[in-house]
């Protein structure tokens, strides 16, 4: 076990000349200081985090319909997605979506690995922000360290202070943004003006702001590490057909330095010139020369910097690719990965993830903006009415899941000759987004309405847009 900088509970144990020697379980932690790198996987990555994070700092500014376009209203438990309004009773939309993000992750982790991680996990991308930062500031990889392990003095203070202004100040803005999606963001950039914010979306924008600020900045590679589960379990959906970033060993080894155009091969050494370089770029500090590890989150700095060594020493790039475990062992030439994507697991996630898209679309589409809700009066199940015919009382409370004003007329249908009486007006106005509670009587003839409980059905339908229409069951007691 290395010796430095270890820490944590020491433990005796025999060594091999029969001493005790003192050892401890946890090496303290080490700041790893990444190296900037370039090349086509890094210009994958600048474009997911440019494109995830235009999307959320920009998309609760966008208006539709007089509102903001996208909103989860929590006090008014009303939410907005572009053109769709969902109420609490829409629920099951939830499910569905969750269900979608699992089902897909797995899908795409059985295919890809740890693309999602690599690419546009929120971790990775403020990390890749926050170092874009620190690069800026203070200069590559070998000027932090050097910053780092210097005295303390005026160039060292203001350089750090810049960085963490820099990093608590976009922290802030992402706290800031993140609640806008809760609380209109028009009017909470109003409040923020005047320092008028309310106590609960400070605190969120504070605790949004630090746990970024946490993460990103200070934790960074043991969030991934320790905090998130996926690292963990991701075990469990790949395959030896998942392609994953693997080093060649049989063409990279025996590694060792050498000088350009010399025959390496003749003194015994494989394409590896043990430059370090596919460490010094991993934003978690392992070494992808020693295997897959759980650590790994797909990243692909590596490979560009393998590349980059390739192309200086005029030897094949590939040293370090995306590849799977079989056709890194010759089980299948690398052509045919793609055909190994259909295989038992993957058609099982495919199919999965098409029952519930399909039937999450078809939800949508026949989804209805009015609901109604339906209650019998339970003090008098039935009673005659003047003329003698059997009369059941009702409430119904009718909801408006439209942006628009809309007036209702309710009929009933399951008995011949049911009469509706209305509590009033026989249509009923309900303003965008609210309900209105009315009360009904039904009444049937008594030779009709036999002993027992009848089916019947309540029917709401928008007078000025009948395509607008709900269809729910009752029961009507005679006697």
């Amino acid at each position: 076990m290395s010796k430095q900088k270890l820490q944590d509970i020491p433990v005796n144990v025999v060594s091999d000349d029969g001493e005790y020697e003192s050892i401890h379980l946890y090496a303290a932690h080490r700041k790893i200081y990444p190296r900037w790198i370039t090349g086509l996987w890094n210009n994958w990555r600048i474009f997911f985090v440019i494109a995830t994070q235009l999307f959320f700092y920009a998309v609760p500014w966008l208006q539709i319909n007089g509102r903001q376009a996208l909103l989860f209203d929590l006090s008014t438990r009303k939410f907005y997605i572009f053109n769709l309004l969902f109420l609490p009773q829409d629920f099951i939309y939830l499910t569905a979506l969750l269900l979608l993000c699992a089902f897909g992750l797995f899908a795409w982790t059985t295919i890809g690995g740890r693309l999602w991680c690599g690419y546009a996990c929120p971790q990775t991308v403020y990390t890749e922000i926050f170092l874009w930062v620190e690069k800026w500031v203070e200069g590559d990889r070998p000027a932090r360290i050097k910053l780092d392990n210097g005295p303390l003095n005026a160039r060292k203070l203001w350089l750090k202070t810049l960085k963490h202004t820099i990093w608590i100040v976009f922290s802030l803005w992402t706290g800031f943004t993140f609640v806008g999606y809760f609380t209109p963001i028009r009017e909470l950039w109003s409040d923020a003006l005047v320092l008028a914010l309310g106590g609960w979306e400070l605190f969120w924008i504070l605790f949004y702001g630090f746990a970024t600020y946490g993460n990103a900045g200070w934790m960074r590679e043991q969030v991934c590490k320790y905090m998130c589960p996926y690292a963990r379990f991701q075990s469990a959906m790949f395959d030896a057909d998942t392609l994953i970033v693997s080093y060649d060993e049989k063409r990279g080894e025996a590694r060792g330095s050498r000088k350009k155009g010399a025959d390496y091969k003749a003194e015994g050494l494989g394409d590896c010139i043990d430059c370090t370089m596919c460490v010094q770029v991993c934003p978690v500090g392992i070494d992808i020369r020693d295997g897959l590890q759980y650590e790994c989150i797909g990243c692909a700095a590596c490979i560009d910097a393998c590349d980059s060594v390739m192309d200086k020493m005029n030897y094949p790039r590939g040293l370090i690719r995306y590849t799977s475990e079989n056709a890194l062992k010759g089980d299948y030439p690398e052509r045919q990965i793609v055909k190994r994507l259909v295989r038992p697991r993957v058609i099982m996630y495919t199919i999965v993830l098409a029952i519930i898209l399909a039937a999450t679309i078809t939800g949508l589409v026949l989804r209805q903006p009015v609901k109604a809700n339906i209650a019998r009066d339970r003090v008098a199940l039935v009673r005659e009415a003047d003329d003698g015919w059997l009369e059941n009382s009702y409430r119904i409370q009718i909801e408006n899941a439209d942006e628009a004003k809309h007036t209702y007329r309710i009929a009933a249908e399951g008995l011949p000759g049911l009469r509706v009486l209305i509590d009033g007006p026989d249509q009923i106005d309900v303003a965008p987004t609210e309900m209105q509670e009315v009360g009904v009587r039904l009444q049937a003839e008594p030779q009709i309405a036999t002993k027992g409980s009848h089916d019947i059905h309540f029917v709401i339908t928008a007078v000025d847009k009948p395509a607008i229409s709900t269809r729910e069951k009752a029961t009507f007691i005679g006697q």
